[in-house]
């Protein structure tokens, strides 16, 4: 696989060695919690080698539209957290939970059943979010400004938040994330289930309500048919499935008062999700004036390829790097299904 020196890099595995693992390295964790000026409190765990290593930035990880924080980046398996494997490199990692998921207080209108309201936490509520974590890592860390990687949804988020706050990005990582340059998409877009039947381009609000409840099955549909092979251990750890699983259900309180057990996630995600596929921008890529990294993976269900071909081209700081035979959860993947690879882009990336 030959790496090509353009706005896009074919990443291949000659980097996987530099790569640290959780558990070689002397990690410690703290959970913080922000408050906010409504009073509400935001969870970012810290993760961080005990000794403090020079010239390494602070990172905010930011989840995507379903499974909060801890439990998308720092699973206690090997192969699991994303987090430690940074923070074995030096890096002060953060891990937001936004508000309505984990840890993170959740908005009155979970409390209830989901029908009849609107789509809960959408862009402009996790850009509020991303950057109370921002100020308050800032602090935590000393540094003045901030690297963000975003995940999915997550990405979308870290780059509105960027384009409206570059002064307070280092760097910003977006991987797997819907943009725009196409109002074509097979699973999210008109005629989805996402699309009002009653009036087509227009969010099915009242099919996802205020809220969604998702149980541990629905965690794996779209990840096991993105993989191509039959046995699924094949790519994906089944130590790392459960613990994914049993993390995401652990995240929310009242799991175990549903049958079967599932865990809430707002369904603002879905609705931005949705015009995103349709083109329907919610933020301007070249605004991002610091260095920027687009990851996508080949057989990524959830961006397109002209997602992330638009970011790399419309931000003037730009790369785009495609993992071939990638999934959408790569960091989860194992290191010979695509993760090497992510990782090696994101640690010569933050490195640069």
């Amino acid at each position: 696989m030959n790496i090509m020196f353009s706005s896009e890099v074919i990443v291949t595995l000659a980097l996987a060695g530099i790569i640290g693992t959780a558990a070689s390295a002397d990690i410690e964790r703290t959970d913080r919690f922000v408050e906010l000026a409504g009073g509400e409190r935001l969870l970012v765990r810290e993760v961080k080698r005990r000794v403090d290593v020079p010239g390494r930035s602070a990172v905010l990880l930011v989840h995507g539209a379903r499974v909060p924080g801890p439990a998308s980046f720092d699973l206690p398996v090997e192969g699991g957290s994303l987090a430690a494997d940074l923070a074995a490199e030096g890096h002060k990692i953060y891990i937001l939970d936004l508000r309505g998921y984990g840890a993170s207080n959740r908005p009155p209108g979970m409390d209830g059943p989901p029908e009849g309201g609107a789509p809960l936490a959408r862009t402009a509520d996790a850009v509020a979010d991303i950057g109370a974590a921002v100020d308050a890592i800032s602090g935590w860390s000393g540094d003045d400004r901030v690297s963000l990687v975003g995940w999915a949804t997550g990405g979308h988020w870290v780059g509105a938040y960027a384009s409206e706050n570059p002064k307070k990005v280092e760097r910003a990582i977006l991987y797997n994330t819907l943009y725009g340059g196409s109002d074509e998409h097979p699973t999210l877009g008109r005629g989805s289930p996402l699309d009002d039947k009653e009036s087509p381009g227009t969010f099915d609000t009242a099919a996802f309500g205020a809220y969604r409840l998702n149980t541990r099955e629905s965690l794996f549909t779209a990840w096991d048919k993105s993989i191509p092979a039959a046995d699924k251990s094949q790519w994906r750890d089944p130590s790392l499935a459960k613990a994914y699983g049993d993390a995401a259900l652990a995240s929310d309180p009242t799991t175990s008062a549903r049958n079967p057990p599932s865990f809430r996630a707002p369904s603002g995600a879905m609705a931005d999700s949705f015009e995103l596929a349709l083109d329907r921008r919610q933020w301007d890529a070249s605004a991002l004036s610091m260095p920027v990294l687009v990851i996508r993976s080949q057989l990524d269900f959830w961006s397109r390829s002209a997602d992330a071909e638009t970011i790399a081209r419309e931000a003037p700081n730009a790369q785009l790097v495609t993992i071939p035979n990638a999934t959408h959860f790569v960091h989860l993947d194992r290191d010979r299904a695509g993760r090497a690879a992510f990782m090696s882009a994101l640690l010569r990336f933050l490195r640069t």
